[in-house]
């Protein structure tokens, strides 16, 4: 069986003629006949060329790994216990869901307030104004995604350095237009955007408090490919500082350009080359200009890099570490890369329990923790903090976020032209009613009809998951964060115990029959 899928794919807009007949191991049809024009991705590939390698309308969609991994979260299911109560008075009006404790902090020295152990990662594409917003309206952190700056068109630079981005200033204002004490927005550099001076204009012009470095490029690990069209705005990318391929500014490709030769331009993202001594002094430098907290975010490496990034965050300070594991969302990555590169989160989360475990008995001082990668309802939540407690921290929710923004906005918008489609009409017709989450709002914001439907929609679906949350952790008796703990979570499968370490049902059992 292939864990692969065929070359046929939504991420492609691509089909394969006989999806009933695939040969498993190259994803091909089984016949492959000579009046076929596709389009499977090698149709696509005879006809676009490089351009097959990447998802369709990137400015309008997000996209995950279609690969059927052997293992993930399905392959465990939440314990449950009757007895006793923990973070709670041992009565039954205390022990209830509702009262359950889900704030936390984020951050070592200077800590912020957390309405839910949640982390809405990085994000620059799509709608995400209301995903900042949202963010605000639930008191959880959010992440700026990196390269904004190749973005704005207002941008202004001095000696190849940012002095003014009008488009972080607003993505950095939607956050704090609704910010009521809980959570903040981080601000994520790539290698690019620190050899813009991305991070300290941010600091010094705009009062960035959080910000992180990403290690890799792009969508988790790969340089960062953009297609550009016309070659002046190839020439303006280049002298900004970043790589295009082929050169616009040699007069051969140049004149070619003109005749309608050549390759089409790419921008195309550097790779970091950091060391211990860069990022450690890098830390303390961002500190120095006034930042108060300093994330890392890292993808599935090799485990050898994760301990080197790990023990570097140790030295530094570095407040939270976000690992994102394969599978999960993802804004513009090669559709290989996505289905084929890194580790699946469960074999991510369970490596960084034991190793994160090993440190913390070796005294190493550890960062934060938060784990990313195909998380999208309350068992997902429950699960990932289970499986890495007590050293994972926190569950960095992306794609389904930034799918409940895309959907408040979309209904919003159609209400506001009087069409309340079949779906929800059973809620009623008015705004107040569709939007459950404004009743609640009211308490926290004066004028409720300038909160975009997308930002409701954010803060209602961090209601909703944290509500399961607490409904799953009143059922193990855990009425605080805290007292989660992996034997919470119960592997299914010969394979799921082994690579989390847990203990399956039979275990169990056999353990209590000795204490019989």
């Amino acid at each position: 069986m292939s864990f692969s899928p065929s070359l046929g794919s939504t991420l492609t807009h691509t089909v394969v003629r006989t999806p009933e007949n695939v040969s498993e191991y190259s994803g091909m049809c089984a016949v492959c006949t000579a009046n076929c024009i596709g389009p499977c991705e090698i149709g696509l590939s005879a006809i676009r060329g490089c351009e097959a390698l990447y998802p369709f309308e990137t400015d309008k969609n997000q996209f995950a790994s279609e690969k059927r991994y052997p293992l993930d979260f399905s392959h465990f299911n939440i314990n449950g216990k009757v007895f006793g109560a923990y973070g709670c008075e041992e009565n039954a009006d205390s022990a209830t869901y509702p009262k359950v404790d889900i704030q936390t902090s984020f951050g070592l020295a200077k800590k912020v307030k957390m309405n839910a152990p949640i982390i809405l990662p990085a994000m620059a594409k799509l709608n995400w104004k209301d995903y900042y917003a949202g963010a605000a309206l639930a008191g959880v952190p959010v992440v700026i995604g990196e390269d904004v700056v190749a973005k704005d068109k207002e941008l202004v630079l001095e000696n190849g350095k940012v002095v003014s981005s009008p488009l972080i200033m607003k993505m950095v204002d939607s956050f704090r237009e609704y910010y009521r004490g809980y959570g903040d927005i981080i601000l994520q550099a790539n290698y690019d955007d620190e050899n813009l001076g991305v991070l300290d204009y941010a600091i010094k012009s705009l009062g960035v408090k959080s910000v992180e470095l990403k290690f890799g490029q792009a969508a988790k690990g790969i340089q960062g490919m953009g297609a550009v069209k016309d070659i002046d705005d190839a020439v303006k990318l280049k002298k900004m500082g970043y790589l295009v391929y082929p050169d616009p500014e040699d007069p051969k490709i140049a004149e070619n350009y003109k005749k309608g030769k050549g390759q089409i331009f790419e921008k195309i993202g550097k790779l970091p080359i950091w060391n211990e001594e860069l990022l450690i002094n890098r830390a303390a430098e961002l500190r120095k200009l006034g930042a108060e907290r300093i994330c890392f975010k890292t993808g599935p490496f090799d485990p050898k890099d994760l301990v080197r990034i790990i023990k570097i965050a140790s030295e530094a300070g570095v407040d939270l570490i976000t690992f994102d594991g394969a599978g999960g969302g993802t804004g513009n990555s090669p559709v290989k890369m996505m289905n084929e590169w890194g580790m699946p989160t469960v074999y991510l989360e369970s490596m960084l329990y034991n190793l994160l475990s090993r440190m913390k008995y070796k005294n190493f001082n550890l960062p934060q923790i938060a784990i990313a990668g195909g998380f999208v309802t309350e068992d997902h939540i429950f699960k990932g903090l289970a499986l890495g407690a007590p050293v994972v921290n926190f569950v960095a929710v992306g794609r389904a976020a930034m799918a409940a923004a895309m959907a408040g906005k979309q209904v919003d918008e159609l209400l506001s032209q009087g069409i309340v489609t079949k779906e929800y009409k059973r809620f009623g017709s008015e705004r107040n009613e569709l939007f459950a989450g404004i009743r609640e709002l009211k308490m926290y914001y004066k004028n409720t009809d300038k909160i975009s439907g997308g930002a409701i929609g954010v803060y209602s679906y961090i209601n909703r998951v944290s509500a399961g949350l607490k409904q799953l952790m009143a059922l193990n008796r855990k009425f605080k964060l805290g007292f989660i703990e992996r034997g919470d979570i119960i592997p299914l499968t010969e394979l799921a115990a082994q690579v989390s370490g847990l203990d399956t049902y039979d275990d169990l059992l056999l353990k209590e029959l000795s204490n019989i």
